[in-house]
């Protein structure tokens, strides 16, 4: 791709245009956000984050971000883990997806700090977070390069980036992914969020995503001295894990 020009799904559009088709996509799906996951997924997205949160090295008291937090799943895990005299801040470059995020914490008597953010101008100091978390987020975002040396800007020395994002599948469920993601993807989003599009783009932003090992070498290439990552459900999804020495 040019300097001026990038993916959307399978098109190519200004760099300035990417942001706002993607909020387009996320105000859309913001309040059928959480029923499509679990009907896209069986409820396996709830596996992948618990890995996630399972696999993080945290104490009482630590302090983490989670970028592109949507309706706070992460968040709410992250707070259990690091307690009352710790601090989560749920952010989301979407208000629509951080509102519902903020909403549904609160429900749950779950006050966390949040924050309109882009995650590749984020507003918090050098070297202030032990842990920044990224769920299914990474692959929306036009500079992926620029946001990852940012969350790497915000980590402490010894702190970890977890990325959780679809990856590559591995190759003999190809043809049957392919299928699932192109027919009844959008099929699903138009029955029950009447909204087909958005999900006939997510099955091509997964597509266009970087796979593992690129995503491992962005990583290092971002400044991060340590990265290795965790193959579920067959490469459908990708754990990558990143710490800043």
């Amino acid at each position: 791709m040019s300097d001026n020009k990038t993916h959307f799904g399978f098109k190519t559009v200004d760099e300035q245009e990417k942001a706002g088709k993607v909020a387009e996509v996320f105000h859309s799906v913001a309040k059928n956000y959480d029923i499509m996951n679990d009907v896209m997924s069986g409820g396996l997205h709830r596996v992948w984050k618990h890995f996630t949160i399972n696999t993080a090295r945290l104490n009482k008291g630590d302090k983490v971000l989670d970028i592109a937090g949507g309706t706070g799943d992460l968040s709410r895990g992250w707070a259990k883990r690091v307690g009352k005299e710790g601090e989560v801040w749920l952010t989301d470059i979407n208000s629509s997806m951080l509102g519902v995020g903020r909403d549904r914490l609160l429900n749950e008597g779950l006050v966390l700090p949040v924050s309109l953010a882009d995650a590749e101008k984020l507003p918090f100091p050098d070297n202030y977070f032990n842990l920044v978390s990224v769920a299914f987020g990474l692959r929306n975002m036009t500079h992926k390069e620029a946001a990852l040396k940012e969350m790497y800007r915000v980590l402490k020395p010894g702190g970890t980036l977890l990325v959780l994002e679809f990856s590559k599948v591995f190759k003999p469920l190809a043809p049957a992914y392919d299928v699932y993601s192109f027919k009844l993807l959008p099929l699903m989003g138009k029955m029950i969020a009447k909204d087909a599009d958005s999900y006939q783009y997510l099955a091509e932003s997964i597509r266009m995503h970087p796979d593992q090992e690129t995503l491992r070498q962005m990583m290092l290439d971002a400044g991060f001295d340590s990265v290795d990552y965790h193959n579920m459900t067959a490469g459908v999804v990708a754990l990558h894990k990143g710490v800043k020495f």
